[in-house]
């Protein structure tokens, strides 16, 4: 230290420095990287996740699949039921709906085996219904593409003949239903989200220019992690889900990184600093917690590459990316446009906004621009932290006690969608009348000779001893490729839709009927795959991947704070704080989705679960997340305290004085979060519930009330750091530093000159 005065060693200062100095540089370097990164990546084209990366036995038969060179086509049902008890499938007027049904579909030129149910025996106990089923022509990932023509031929049909029930299921017809309605929703919500987090900065900042700014550098990160997961994709196959995804997070985090580095740099200028101090103020203390945050966010998502599957892989990376995309541009980019900008940062104002916020502003903000309504709640929170803490604590367990009973699965269509599509109702009416024909099972066996005698017998077996002993009530359909000595037997299992019936009937073929058949054929493979396989062996390598997950995020989570604040008591409550919010929102989540309090409020009832990734998808999102607001109010609470304010000073200063953008933050994201609320995919609404709450649990008890009364209690020994640890590198020196006013701007020779408090 030289006269009181010490050159600023850290990154987001240095970066933030470099940026106003060299400000068109910095601009066109940022547009140079988002131009490349999407041009290359549209160049190279993105790579998707495949099935034979899916987990357990589904992935092996895939693999099977795979290996033999077999495109297994998408198979398509025509369901035909009568609309009454006396009208049977036998009768002439019901053949003749069959046979139009059979003609009509073949004459699309679409499919390719056509089976009369007269034939196949597909007809119902009660001889009411009948199944017609087919192939799709050509590769059955771009099946659903090309179903239309036959789901229209299907409907002329039942045009004609108004007495029966004519409709078409199949996994291209699903395909194509989930891919509008996934296409609808997130066009719904990308279209919504943008809006939304404008019109609420402008509200925040009451000038388009400020407004414009946090939103431009979001939507750019985006643009360009959209490019950087088409490169990656050829090391990491990314997926549909993994983009939206990636949207969610981006625009999240990357509005809030902006409106931390912005209002602190408002907040400076307010002070009458003049704007190149006031940016370097900003780029010292709200640049460093951008990067602890960022930081600390890109750790707990790569949480998510310890799972062992390719689709928590593909989100996590692509969370990674823009997280890290983001706040690259919030510590290099904004300094320069701000820089660029200077006072017309406030061009566009809204004279009659700004007049209402004048006018509240008196009333709820002090002269020190602190929050007068949280000026209050921390003096109450201050006065009784032991009552706070017990009262706060105790209800966010309480809120979280109903999570002990969570239960998880793939949603079915139904649960998926509810009644808000027709096929629903279609899924639920062949699983009534042929239990588990919409779904089967689905075992591929691979043999050394598929028709050696005893490979035969094997399967003759087990087609018996699956209807003998209660896994299904049959048709078993057996399809041979001879050239690939490959077979597939498709199983409809009793219990249809009701996932833990279903469940049941595949246990009991996967542990009993196949040992006791196929298992005594030396060399023989017989994964058992499907839509009930899928979700039973996704669940449990999920559930294999919580300990590994949890302990990676947790400790390096502690790592980082306790680096980035010298403070092993810091370190301990962040992560403390950060659990209990993640614990209300699993309470919240199975309230609502599991058990159904209040879940009409939000269009979730009959649901009954928990999408089985949601649950450690939400607790690496929302740890990460939640370091946001931690890291920016415990880092002004520190500033504080290093500049000679007692604990409770600091901690009521920190507090008040970082409410506001906290506030506008957590609105951006519950807002954008409570967009895929209103979605029609279920997944999508528990994910966009659980997201909302969990921030707006976090912005207020957490932050308001919880981390005061913790600190408050805590007092000096909220910045104990034992001896042995000493030797930690120090890297609280940003927020240690403050600006005088009569400071250089950067132009000057002591640009890089700040006090050392």
């Amino acid at each position: 230290m030289v006269n009181g005065v010490t050159r600023v060693r850290g990154v987001a200062a240095r970066a933030g420095g470099w940026s106003a100095r060299h400000r068109w540089a910095a601009v066109v370097i940022w547009v140079l990287f988002v131009v490349l990164a999407m041009g290359i990546g549209s160049a190279t084209g993105r790579v998707n996740v495949k099935d034979n990366q899916l987990p357990g036995e589904v992935g092996q038969a895939q693999k099977i699949i795979d290996d033999a060179g077999l495109k297994e086509p998408a198979g398509e049902t025509v369901f035909i039921q009568a609309n009454d008890s006396t009208t049977k499938a036998t009768d002439p007027a019901f053949r003749s709906a069959v046979d139009a049904v059979m003609k009509a579909v073949d004459s699309t030129g679409q499919v390719t085996k056509v089976t009369s149910p007269y034939t196949a025996k597909t007809l119902s106990k009660d001889g009411r219904s009948a199944l017609v089923q087919f192939d799709v022509r050509g590769d059955a990932d771009t099946a659903p593409d090309r179903i239309a023509p036959v789901l229209d031929a299907v409907k002329k049909v039942q045009g004609e003949h108004q007495g029966l029930r004519i409709e078409e299921i199949g996994s291209a017809s699903m395909g194509k239903t989930f891919k509008d309605a996934f296409g609808d929703d997130f066009k719904k919500a990308e279209y919504s989200a943008v809006p939304v987090a404008l019109g609420i900065l402008l509200i925040a900042f009451g000038a388009l220019v400020a407004a414009l700014l946090p939103v431009a550098l979001a939507l750019t990160a985006i643009i360009a992690t959209m490019g950087l997961m088409a490169i990656v994709s050829h090391l990491q196959p990314m997926s549909d889900t993994a983009n939206s995804v990636m949207l969610l997070v981006g625009l999240a985090v990357g509005v809030d990184y902006c409106l931390f580095y912005l209002r602190r740099e408002r907040e400076e200028r307010a002070a009458g600093r003049d704007a190149q101090t006031a940016l370097r103020i900003a780029a010292a203390t709200s640049g460093r917690a951008i990067i602890v945050s960022g930081v600390t966010v890109c750790v707990a998502m790569a949480g998510m590459l310890f799972t062992g599957l390719a689709e928590f892989e593909a989100m996590g990376l692509a969370s990674l990316m823009v997280v890290a995309v983001a706040m690259v541009g919030s510590v290099t980019v904004l300094p320069a446009l701000l820089s660029l900008l200077g006072e017309r940062v406030e061009k566009g104002r809204l004279p009659f906004l700004n007049r209402i916020k004048r006018r509240k502003g008196n009333h709820n903000r002090n002269r020190n621009g602190e929050s007068r309504i949280w000026r209050a709640v921390l003096g109450v929170v201050l006065r009784r932290p032991k009552a706070a803490l017990v009262i706060a604590a105790g209800a966010l367990i309480a809120i979280a006690v109903p999570a002990l009973g969570m239960h998880t699965q793939n949603l079915t269509l139904d649960q998926e969608f509810g009644n808000s599509l027709p096929i629903v109702g279609t899924y639920d009416r062949v699983n009534q009348t042929f239990p588990g024909g919409a779904s089967p099972a689905n075992v591929v066996i691979k043999a050394a000779d598929i028709n050696a005698p005893e490979v035969k017998q094997a399967i003759a077996d087990f087609r018996t001893q699956a209807i003998s002993r209660g896994a299904s009530d049959g048709p078993v359909k057996v399809t041979v490729h001879d050239a690939e000595n490959v077979a597939v037997v498709d199983v409809p299992l009793i219990g249809g839709s009701d996932q833990k019936k279903a469940e049941k009937s595949l246990n009991l073929l996967r542990d009993h009927v196949r040992p006791d058949t196929l298992g005594k054929v030396h060399g023989l493979d017989a994964p058992i795959t499907g839509q009930v396989a899928g979700s039973k062996d996704f669940n449990a390598k999920i559930v294999g991947a919580v300990t590994p997950v949890f302990a990676f995020v947790v400790v390096f989570a502690f790592l980082l704070m306790l680096l980035c604040f010298r403070s092993l008591t810091i370190a301990i409550t962040s992560i403390v704080l950060n659990l209990l919010s993640v614990g209300a929102a699993y309470g919240i989540l199975t309230a609502v989705f599991q058990h159904g309090w209040g879940a009409s409020l939000v269009g979730a009832a009959g649901v009954g679960a928990i999408v089985s990734w949601l649950p450690l998808f939400l607790f690496v999102i929302l740890f990460g997340l939640s370091m946001d607001y931690h890291v920016f109010v415990v880092s002004r609470i520190r500033e504080a305290k290093l500049q000679g304010r007692s604990t409770r000073d600091a901690i009521q200063h920190g507090v008040v004085t970082t409410a506001g953008v906290v506030t506008s933050a957590a609105i951006i994201m519950v807002a954008v979060f409570a967009i895929f609320g209103t979605l029609s995919m279920q997944s999508m609404k528990q994910m966009g519930v659980g997201l909302a709450t969990a921030v707006l649990i976090d912005a207020t008890i957490i932050r308001g009330v919880l981390l005061p009364a913790v600190m408050a209690l805590l007092d000096e020994r909220n910045w104990y750091l034992p001896k042995w640890l000493h030797w930690l590198p120090d890297m609280t020196h940003d927020e240690s530093v403050t600006v005088p006013p009569s400071t250089a701007p950067y132009g000057d020779e002591d640009r890089d000159r700040v006090v050392h408090v």
